[in-house]
């Protein structure tokens, strides 16, 4: 009995001393505009990020209803005929940054990671990201392109003019250290 007691003292002790932070409120924002036509674009202020300091271990969440368009039809579009997200209401980027060292003051990473969006799962690798800290402040920031058919989305014929296949995706996280 006391080997099984004294086994789950040192994994308590082991989680709780991992340094993490963590938000509730970053920012991902998405566009997919073609010149001369409506702006496709949207913006989440609702999506919840945890970092590990311990070992680079990334991850963020997003409700996808959470995405606010400046057309109300757009969105109701977005949400019906896209991105499904009565069927599919999350989207997550599941990541590591390479070679990190919270003790360095290196102010750049590239991680690498996995985005499921749609029901599907993208390998994403070397997405380039600022990394600030101040006091008990992490921010990074960073950018990157997928395209629409990497999550089986199909831009009908019809409209196919007036929205990009490529899309450009930024995200912002501003966190804080996890009690």
């Amino acid at each position: 009995m006391r080997p099984i007691l004294y086994f789950f003292l040192l994994m308590w002790f082991n989680v709780s001393a991992q340094t993490k932070y963590l938000t509730k409120t970053g920012t991902v924002s998405f566009e997919a505009s073609v010149p001369a036509f409506e702006e496709v674009a949207a913006k989440s202020n609702s999506v919840t990020a945890i970092i590990n300091l311990e070992n680079g271990e990334f991850a963020a969440l997003v409700l996808v209803k959470s995405f606010r368009f400046k057309n109300a039809l757009m969105e109701e579009h977005f949400n019906e005929n896209y991105a499904e997200s009565d069927q599919f209401p999350k989207a997550t980027f599941k990541g590591k940054l390479k070679n990190f060292n919270f003790d360095n003051t290196k102010s750049s990473y590239t991680i690498d990671g996995e985005l499921t969006f749609h029901g599907k799962t993208k390998t994403m690798k070397t997405i380039v990201i600022s990394f600030k800290t101040n006091d008990n402040l992490i921010t990074i920031i960073g950018e990157f392109s997928v395209k629409a058919s990497d999550f089986n989305i199909e831009i009908p014929k019809i409209v196919s003019q007036k929205i990009s296949e490529d899309i450009q995706v930024q995200f912002q996280f501003e966190l804080q250290k996890k009690n």
